[in-house]
């Protein structure tokens, strides 16, 4: 007869437990995994947020780098991770809205499936740049020019698949301009080429091209954004220079922190909180744009729905592109 008041007890010593555990939560250190290699703008992008957000936890947050295939392999490690919160990821829109589309079959994770999206940290936009010696002044200009000179025109990547390939195939794809693609092996070597005049033009960060086009090495043409940047108010966005749903069909761009699938929604809001604490400081906001990069915060359910339309957006731009791995 006493079984019963017995079991309630231990239920309900149960759920206090996990309360206090959630309460509680974090209680060791954190492992952050970044998917590209040491010392690149989404690793230094990392250990930015990590070290505020570890000041704010009041736990060690280590970063571990694990590069390779576009993102894959530490996206594979993060996906596979237990999901109590301990081990958290930076992914970007490569890994969540392109890779799954380039890479098929190959992908070892499911990007809508296999995390809990947690927050977007920053975003950001590419701009595209032209050698000065194309005939050309604004993108309605390059477009014609590519028309009337079949075969001439072409535009640097940084590999196939990048973002900054499918910004260049969006182009084509929304004008029917002929423009040849020329992958590279990073974004140095190809913003290389086109400060020798080997290719015509190429979509690139602000980061990198900005000083080139401020020395008149290269010229700025437009942005991919709906609005324009705060690091180039004076350059348009592609919308305004005569390519219109451009913005719309695939202009976001961004990094954000995920962690395994079913993560307890309590140390997803935990997190999340966090997160947004620790960006949303002016020390933080001054950090990133340093890199020309733009705060981000959203909710865990916005970020949700961030990953889940820009996964069908890029994959119809891959789709149409025909663009697959090598």
């Amino acid at each position: 007869m006493r079984t019963f008041p017995r079991l309630a007890v231990a239920g309900l010593l149960l759920a206090s437990a996990g309360l206090a555990a959630a309460h509680t939560y974090p209680e060791k250190p954190i492992r952050f995994i970044v998917p590209f290699p040491a010392g690149g703008p989404t690793d230094i992008v990392s250990r930015y947020v990590a070290d505020g957000l570890s000041k704010e936890l009041g736990q060690p947050i280590i970063i571990e780098n694990l590069a390779g295939a576009g993102g894959s392999i530490g996206m594979t490690s993060l996906s596979k991770a237990e999901p109590d919160g301990y081990t958290i990821g930076l992914g970007t829109s490569g890994t969540h809205s392109v890779n799954p589309h380039v890479y098929g079959d190959k992908l070892g994770y499911d990007a809508l499936r296999g995390f809990t999206p947690i927050s977007t940290v920053v975003s950001y936009v590419n701009i595209l740049v032209m050698h000065p010696s194309v005939p050309a002044e604004n993108v309605g200009q390059l477009v014609q020019y590519a028309k009337d000179n079949p075969n001439t025109v072409s535009f640097a990547s940084s590999g196939n698949g990048a973002t900054n390939h499918l910004s260049g195939e969006l182009l084509k794809s929304l004008t029917g301009a002929p423009m040849l693609h020329v992958p590279y092996k990073g974004g140095a070597p190809a913003l290389n080429d086109l400060l020798g005049g080997n290719t015509t033009f190429m979509f690139d960060l602000l980061s990198s091209s900005l000083p080139h086009v401020k020395s008149g090495k290269l010229r700025a043409v437009a942005v991919t954004s709906a609005e324009r940047s705060q690091f180039a108010p004076d350059v348009p966005t592609m919308d305004e220079s005569g390519v219109p749903g451009y913005a719309e069909a695939g202009s976001d761009l961004w990094f954000g922190i995920f962690g395994p699938a079913n993560m307890p929604k309590d140390t997803v809001e935990k997190l999340n909180s966090s997160i947004r604490t620790v960006l949303e400081s002016p020390h933080m906001k001054e950090r990133y744009q340093g890199m020309f990069l733009e705060v981000k915060t959203t909710t865990a359910q916005e970020f949700v729905d961030i990953v889940a339309n820009d996964h069908v957006k890029w994959g119809k731009v891959i789709q149409d592109a025909n663009i697959q791995t090598q």
